[in-house]
């Protein structure tokens, strides 16, 4: 996805201010004097993805390894908005992959979950191109990622399924083809 220019704040404050006007409130009132404004910073940095590329996210911390043991980290917190109703969804993601000879600096499996969270999402989506950019960036053998998350559109609007949750997951190269390499992720995510 190509980067894209920060967004206008002025623009994004006066179509929230526009908004407050069309949902009958008063964007002038006092607890609502200074929320346009608040609002587009809030988005922008909720939408900071969009402006985040993979390369920069590595930013080369790529480290020699001499094994081919399967790494993982989990319990990644992540939050998101729904591209359908722009309404968050949070929850944990868990990231496997085998090296090969390469191992990306373990803090940059959470800034690539972060630079895909903060983008109107659908988790399935999400989880898809997670998977791809770690296989991508190390050179896995294969990687495995499940997501396991809370959807604000299903718990406050809709069905109104407070306790629901939704996982995901992606599999690619030995995660995929080896049954016995996708049980041991499985198992060691919990």
């Amino acid at each position: 996805m190509k980067k894209q220019k920060e967004p206008d704040q002025k623009k994004i404050a006066d179509l929230v201010r526009r908004l407050l006007v069309e949902l009958g409130e008063d964007p002038g009132r006092e607890g609502l004097a200074k929320t346009p404004e608040r609002v587009a910073k809030s988005l922008t940095f909720l939408t900071r993805g969009y402006r985040q590329n993979l390369r920069s996210v590595v930013n080369g911390a790529y480290f020699t390894s001499g094994t081919n043991h399967m790494v993982i980290l989990k319990d990644i917190e992540l939050y998101s908005m729904c591209e359908h109703h722009m309404l968050p969804f949070y929850g944990k993601c868990a990231i496997g992959y085998i090296s090969r000879g390469k191992v990306l600096g373990v803090s940059k499996l959470a800034r690539i979950v972060d630079m895909f969270a903060r983008r109107l999402q659908i988790q399935e989506r999400m989880t898809e191109e997670i998977a791809n950019a770690v296989m991508e960036e190390s050179g896995a053998e294969g990687v495995g990622v499940v997501i396991r998350a809370k959807h604000l559109c299903m718990m406050m609007r809709g069905v109104e399924k407070q306790n629901s949750e939704m996982t995901t997951s992606a599999v690619l190269g030995s995660f995929r083809s080896d049954e016995k390499v996708r049980q041991e992720f499985l198992s060691l995510i919990g």
